[in-house]
């Protein structure tokens, strides 16, 4: 994640959609903090589920973004996209044999 975000920083922040791709970045990476307090802290699986599709999503508009500034930013980004899919379908899981 830290050299995708780079990858699009170096290519200057006085484009604008280089801001608007940091800030999408921004947006996802609060959201992946607000997920483990949902899920950890609350111990709520049913609203970190509903969270993590938010951030699903984020991370999907973060690499559509990246990809118009840097191709190989928003491929460093599969994997993060492809581990939040699995945690996602772990939360689902755990949020039904709970409820």
């Amino acid at each position: 994640m830290g050299i995708s975000l780079y990858l699009v920083w170096e290519k200057g922040l006085q484009e604008q959609k280089v801001k608007k791709g940091m800030l999408i970045f921004g947006v996802q990476l609060g959201l992946n903090v607000l997920w483990s307090f949902l899920f950890f802290e609350l111990k709520s699986p049913y609203y970190a589920f509903v969270e993590i599709i938010l951030l699903w999503l984020t991370i999907f508009l973060t690499i559509l973004k990246f990809r118009e500034i840097s191709k190989m930013a928003s491929y460093l980004l599969f994997p993060y996209i492809l581990w939040v899919s699995f945690a996602a379908l772990l939360n689902y899981y755990l949020w039904v044999l709970n409820s």
